[in-house]
């Protein structure tokens, strides 16, 4: 089968394109937005990498031709001057849409987050919910897969473990004491993958998340124990980090922001687990923290 997936360039992405590489049966359209972005995908004849752009949905959909399943990863948490949550998030994901109308693509898997809800009060949360709702009007059938935090070598989550367990000191916001679902980014991709396969009918929604809650700062004291380190932690005061970042983010106009904050210090609740529903077995936490840990040497 042929797939297309947008935001390829991202950890996401890039991890996913190497699931496909290796998989025998699927080829993709991997879909980035300059052409420094397409040189930086994995070499693959399973790998057609081309430039799209959000704003041209002709153009899009003419790219995504012959594919029967479009899998939307492109996204933001922290906005720029250049990129809102109402351009990335939901133009984007509407863009898609309507280019997979256009293309007669006959399902869309769209990597969406914990948390996602057209209602909820907080910008980047209701962001995904309108995405997420796009999706579901869209007349295509539909996957949804909702994550938590994604750890995986080159994963921004993974690389903040590894920087704080180096240095040995970490001021985390409110303690860390907010709890965690890790997922390790493989079991996402086989998970993406498992679902391009099944195509099930209509509009399904799966909340994935990893077989172990842990809160924030027992995390960075595991990893930092793997290597070795005595880590101390101390606490930024939610209330602190959210004026600065307040003040900072008006007049930088995007960066880190309360906003940013308040997802960034967001329990992971789900109502159940969907590995069983996706078919899939989960990678216990231990081993995905093996897995992003830095290489010693004589090791490959």
């Amino acid at each position: 089968m042929k797939i297309a997936v947008t935001g390829a360039n991202s950890s996401v992405g890039q991890n996913l394109l190497a699931h496909v590489a290796e998989s025998g049966d699927i080829d993709v359209i991997a879909g980035v937005r300059s052409e420094s972005a397409a040189a930086s995908l994995p070499h693959s004849p399973r790998i057609d990498a081309r430039v799209i752009s959000y704003d041209d949905v002709g153009q899009l959909a003419k790219s995504i031709e012959g594919v029967s399943c479009v899998v939307h990863l492109a996204g933001i948490l922290i906005e720029s001057r250049a990129s809102t949550y109402k351009r990335a998030n939901v133009a984007a994901t509407a863009a898609v849409v309507e280019a997979s109308q256009e293309a007669g693509v006959q399902h869309i898997v769209l990597v969406s987050v914990l948390g996602a809800s057209s209602d909820s009060r907080n910008r980047f949360f209701g962001s995904k919910g309108e995405a997420e709702r796009t999706v579901a009007e869209s007349g295509i059938t539909s996957t949804i897969i909702r994550t938590p935090i994604l750890l995986g070598p080159g994963t921004a989550g993974a690389d903040s473990l590894v920087r704080t367990a180096t240095q040995g000191k970490a001021n985390l916001l409110g303690g860390g004491r907010y709890r965690m679902r890790p997922l390790d980014v493989d079991d996402l991709s086989r998970a993406i993958l498992q679902t391009c396969r099944t195509r099930p009918e209509g509009t399904s929604i799966h909340e994935l998340v990893g077989p172990e809650s842990i809160t924030y700062r027992e995390l960075n004291t595991r990893v930092a124990g793997m290597i070795g380190k005595e880590l101390s932690i101390g606490t930024i005061p939610l209330w602190v980090a959210k004026l600065g970042a307040a003040v900072t983010s008006l007049l930088n106009r995007g960066g880190m922001s309360p906003t940013v904050i308040d997802v960034i210090t967001a329990s992971e609740v789900m109502d159940k687990n969907s590995d069983v529903e996706v078919r899939i077995s989960l990678t216990p936490l231990s081993t995905t923290l093996e897995k992003i840990l830095p290489k010693k040497k004589g090791e490959m």
